[in-house]
């Protein structure tokens, strides 16, 4: 008798075996031989570097495919997997917001951790110029109206990105009397700058720094 129920015992933990397995099966899926590989992005080159695709991510910013500056990222991409743009245009960004805001106070040590040599020279120039004059500038800014990047690519091993700001600014410059000689204080303006930005993806600091500026022709 003992041994009767021993045998249903069996057939019963068999049962809940095998339905624990279906589910777990119709959970997790099956492989049927017909998957397709992980997509992979390239260089673009012959014997380019491939990197997989979970690792090179897409943002919401980024440019319509087949573009100039969409082969440029790719190109970025490749030499650097961990680039990522979401990642990049928030830190483009903030530098802008400090160094906009280090400049019109004069801050050359904040300037020069964030720009190139020859940027710095030029900014530290416009800085000297003001000082001798006795002027001072005021920058408030307002918000970012749009940041996208418009030119992308590799120059050399070197990762170049170059973004345009459109952003809304209150600017004052005032002489050594305190009264303004440029800007209105309750007039907000629309700037429009391009900076480019590069760094090497090789490198273990992950630091971009502003490599030239100019004003987009209207």
């Amino acid at each position: 008798m003992n041994d009767g129920f021993h045998y249903l015992d069996i057939i019963f933990f068999a049962m809940v075996a095998a339905f624990l397995v279906l589910r777990l099966r119709s959970v997790l899926g099956r492989r049927t031989g017909s998957e397709q590989p992980p997509q992979r992005w390239g260089a673009g080159e012959p014997g380019g570097t491939v990197v997989d695709f979970p690792t090179a991510r897409r943002s919401a910013a980024e440019p319509e495919p087949g573009s100039p500056v969409s082969r440029g990222l790719d190109q970025i991409r490749a030499a650097d997997p961990a680039f990522d743009l979401d990642a990049f245009l928030a830190g483009a960004r903030a530098a802008f917001a400090m160094i906009v805001q280090a400049f019109a106070e004069g801050d050359k040590d904040g300037l020069r951790r964030l720009l190139a040599p020859e940027v710095f020279a030029n900014f530290a120039a416009a800085i000297d110029a003001r000082q001798a004059q006795g002027e001072t500038l005021t920058t408030e800014l307002v918000s970012f109206r749009a940041l996208a990047p418009i030119a992308a690519g590799l120059d050399g091993t070197m990762a170049v990105i170059t973004v345009r700001f459109v952003t809304d600014q209150v600017n004052l410059l005032r002489d050594s009397q305190g009264r303004v000689i440029e800007g209105t204080p309750d007039r907000v303006v629309e700037v429009k700058d391009d900076w480019t930005f590069r760094r090497d993806p090789r490198a273990p600091d992950p630091n971009w720094l502003l490599v030239a500026t100019r004003t987009p022709d209207e």
